[in-house]
């Protein structure tokens, strides 16, 4: 049995000396959970290191892992099992096998270090010269062949990727050159996923943080019986002179890949000008031969220049922009080439959806098998869990699916073999019922027929159903309901005749355009069967977790119906990610209340394998203060429940406290509302009061907008506006003492919106974040009614199974029933992601003032730790004043 690693009281690796004593506790907590095969939920603020003690920890665990995996090599290779053997000879076989692990590990150091030479090289060279841009026009399609359209003739292999058979072959052959290792190495690693790229970027410079030169690596059998990370050994072979970067800095070790789209990651300029959708023309010119293939694509005879840019993957850590960089110097294609680093990379990162979706593990060859995931960010993992296992289908795409199969049945239908033909006439009998229920469905509701919900305004409506998959097929007819639906949607992937009928229908279709519209055609345009595969491989895998939703959407006369397939229940998509790891760790600002990402997710785990964490703030007590304020200036009860927030007099109050906190609250303000129709409300209301130009008066004002291109201008001009003000205070601090200096910038924005999350608003961009009322989801959408009453099934099912073993059904004092709490929680994580973004690091101050009564009420006990425990209560609005007050001259 190999020797359980002991929880190390100090990280050496972590670089700054000594570490916050919370940050060694959350590494501690990392540690252990790693070594004994924990899921934890890790809640760990801002400015608190979570990153850096993310990295630090596991990386320490996965340095002690390889020694404790090289001396169990050693000894089974040694046979210390046999007995018999003289101990001279035990230890003789023992030193030899060492050294040539010793041996291995110098080669692989030697090869890293070359790619390193030869990036450097590259880099020289890049900039003297510059290269030509490789051309790779696509194909007229009118030069091509008939033939190009059949599908391909071997349905039933490798359904996992997109490779062609082409491809395929070639690295058949690859695998079989005996010259080439039978089988490359692969080592433990660590996962670590984030919701978008640009999170992601911030891992690279915290791992550049570490130390982690100072890690034990070589280490003697003697030392390997007691040598934990505990920093009590160091390691007997010092970092050679070679292995430093330009500027004489220690290299690295941490074998690092980035993993990303092709959107990040392609190289070839010609094919993301033409291509309406890169993933599809990639694929396209995947199959491609000779001149015609992609030139970034190494072919088989050249593979040893792929092998070569996955060193430089390896050597030294890249994002994805340093990546798509090396790739262009290479002239390697960095999307293929990071795929080709995941076997021997330690540490990887990727997002969500490429570690979430298990086709695209599949696509990749992640294996997460006693590995061990880090998902940052997780307070989105639920939600992102869900869009996963969304598919949509408008009723024209479908009507554009059934013409182009049918015109495709009717050209190649003496060139298709008999199998081929039987798969595309039952799609055909699928796509024709679908599509006439639909039809029948959709003139219903415009004729007037009730539907579950009707929506109202801009001369819109809206109308829904919600099915259970089975009952959608019934109502399809006879014909359907005998479809074995997973069969034709193995075929459509297997063959992939999808991309071959768009691409004939396109070709047809040009045939009939003028040469303008030709040249306007861009290759790569998804074809509409994918919609139709989605939609069949969720009805032929769907379980009663599952929805069928109708809607009917557009204004009025041209009304269209759309098809979505929605998952009511997370868990089983996270359960084989779970399942197959070591262990997994979810962290994030703000993942209060934890027990929701319990129930959600974790139910069918036993409890002793769940752990938590969550951190104390580094920033002193006095640095914050939190605040529900339950009464307005006039004594009257202030509460936002949806049916005040049109209310005149509720707005005018409401901006007569916000005016008030203006005279208090120094430089940044930002005041979160719970919709954008509340705040557009309230803007429209305070501009014909005048309340809006007292605003400006003290701070100038500004409005989160809803269109994403006007985002980044907006938080520049806040910016501006706060920072000027900090300007003009300290001239006057020089000089002589004025009233009349600017008071900073006002900023409103929407709880769950764009400002909401991810931004950092720090130091004087945020001295008060402000929360008026509860951000409740709209009860009025078919989705969210149904995800309530589907947990309200599985409670009222898990008291059914829990009474037939004669026990009670155990709830937590206060907890409302099953959908009551998932309602709430989803109000509650909007709310505790907005509270985030101010006080940023150890030196940061702000007021976070929650304006509603009901925060005073058990809601509160869903808050952050670090904010729920020091919360007071205002009882009147002249406390809250008062206490603000003290607050802010405290910080003069």
């Amino acid at each position: 049995m190999p020797l359980e690693l002991a929880t190390p009281d100090s990280f050496p690796a972590f670089p700054y000396n000594p570490p916050y004593p919370i940050q060694v506790d959350l590494m501690r907590h990392l540690y252990t959970a790693i070594e004994h095969r924990k899921v934890t939920i890790v809640e760990s603020p801002t400015g608190t290191g979570k990153t850096l003690s993310l990295l630090c920890a596991s990386l320490t665990w996965l340095n002690d892992e390889k020694n404790r995996a090289r001396k169990g090599r050693l000894d089974r290779m040694a046979g210390n099992e046999v007995s018999n053997e003289p101990q001279w000879v035990i230890d003789q076989t023992r030193e030899r096998h060492k050294r040539e692990l010793e041996a291995e590990e110098e080669e692989r150091r030697e090869r890293l270090q070359k790619a390193r030479r030869r990036e450097r090289e590259l880099r020289k060279r890049a900039k003297f010269n510059k290269k030509p841009r490789l051309s790779t026009k696509p194909q007229n399609k009118d030069e091509e062949d008939d033939d190009d359209f059949l599908p391909e003739s071997d349905t039933g292999e490798d359904e996992e990727d997109n490779l062609s058979p082409a491809v395929r072959a070639l690295m058949a052959r690859m695998n079989a050159d005996p010259s080439r290792e039978t089988k490359e190495p692969t080592c433990t690693k660590i996962y670590y996923a984030s919701r978008t790229h640009s999170q992601l970027t911030q891992v690279l410079p915290e791992l550049q943080r570490l130390n982690l030169s100072v890690v034990p690596k070589d280490i003697s059998s003697e030392e390997e019986e007691n040598c934990h990370s505990n920093g009590s050994k160091s390691s007997k072979r010092k970092a050679p002179d070679e292995e430093k970067d330009e500027q004489g800095n220690q290299e690295c070790h941490t074998n690092t890949v980035a993993l990303g789209s092709r959107k990040h990651l392609c190289i070839n300029d010609d094919l993301r000008s033409a291509s309406k959708d890169l993933d599809e023309a990639c694929r396209e010119l995947l199959g491609e031969k000779g001149e015609k293939r992609c030139p970034q694509l190494p072919p088989l005879e050249e593979d040893f220049r792929m092998n070569d840019f996955r060193d430089e993957i390896l050597a030294t850590p890249k994002d994805i922009e340093d990546l798509a960089t090396a790739g262009r110097l290479s002239n390697v294609c960095p999307y293929f080439g990071s795929r080709r680093a995941i076997p021997q990379a330690e540490l990887v990162t990727l997002p969500y959806n490429l570690l979430l979706s298990k086709s695209s593990r599949e696509a990749l060859g992640i294996d997460l098998s006693n590995q061990i995931i880090i998902i940052d960010e997780a307070h989105n993992l639920i939600p992102t869990l869900l869009s996963l296992s969304t598919t949509r289908l408008t009723l024209s795409t479908l009507r554009v699916s059934l013409q182009q199969v049918s015109i495709y049945v009717t050209k190649f239908k003496n060139r298709l073999s008999a199998q081929h033909m039987l798969h595309l006439k039952r799609l055909v009998e699928f796509l024709d019922a679908l599509g006439k229920y639909l039809g029948e469905w959709r003139g219903s509701r415009v004729g007037g027929g009730q539907g579950q919900g009707q929506g109202q305004g801009g001369g819109t409506s809206e109308k829904s159903e919600v099915l259970s998959a089975s009952e959608l097929i019934e109502r399809l007819g006879k014909k359907a309901i005998g479809i074995n639906m997973l069969a034709i949607e193995r075929y459509l992937k297997s063959s992939k005749i999808a991309r071959k009928i768009s691409g004939y229908a396109d070709k047809q279709a040009e045939k009939n355009a003028n040469e303008k519209s030709i040249r306007a055609v861009k290759r790569g345009a998804v074809p509409p069967l994918h919609a139709i595969e989605d939609l069949m491989l969720a009805l032929a895998g769907a379980t009663e977790d599952g929805r069928i939703i109708l809607s009917l959407f557009g204004k009025k006369g041209e009304e269209e119906v759309e098809v979505k397939y929605q998952l009511l229940n997370p868990s089983p998509h996270f359960k084989d990610v779970v399942e197959e790891a070591r262990a997994v760790i979810l962290a994030g600002g703000t993942m209060s209340p934890i027990s929701d990402v319990i129930n959600q997710l974790f139910t069918y785990l036993p409890p002793e394998r769940i752990t938590n964490f969550s951190c104390g703030h580094i920033i002193p007590s006095s640095n914050l203060l939190t605040m529900a304020l339950t009464k307005g200036p006039r004594g009257g009860e202030l509460e936002y429940k949806a049916g005040k927030q049109s209310d005149p007099q509720v707005i005018a109050e409401l901006g007569q406290v916000i005016l008030n906190f203006t005279h208090t609250i120094p430089a940044g303000m930002i005041v979160f509302f719970p919709s954008y129709n509340f705040l557009n409300t309230a803007k429209e209301t305070w501009k014909t009061t005048g309340v809006l130009e007292k605003f400006n008066s003290k701070k100038k004002v500004f409005f989160e907008p809803e269109d994403n291109a006007a985002v980044e201008s907006t938080l520049q001009d806040y910016t501006a506006a706060v920072q000027g003000q900090n300007q003009n205070q300290n001239q006057a601090a020089a000089s002589v003492q004025t009233n009349s200096n600017p008071k900073g910038a006002l900023l409103f924005a929407v709880i769950g919106a764009k400002l909401s999350e991810g931004l950092n608003f720090k130091d004087d961009l945020a001295r008060a974040v402000v929360v008026v009322g509860l951000p409740f989801a709209n009860l009025g959408s078919p989705e969210l009614r149904e995800r309530l009453k589907y947990v309200k099934w599985l409670e009222e099912k898990q008291k059914e199974d829990v009474k037939r073993e004669n026990g009670v059904l155990k709830k937590a004092p206060g907890m409302k029933d099953a959908a009551a709490e998932l309602y709430e929680n989803m109000c509650m994580n909007a709310v505790n992601q907005s509270i985030g973004r101010a006080i940023r690091h150890q030196g940061d101050w702000a007021a976070l003032i929650l304006l509603d009564r009901r925060y005073s009420t058990a809601i509160k006990s869903k808050l952050p730790k670090w904010i729920g425990e020091d919360l007071k209560i205002a009882q009147s609005f002249g406390q809250a004043v008062k206490e603000m007050g003290v607050f802010y001259r405290s910080k003069r």
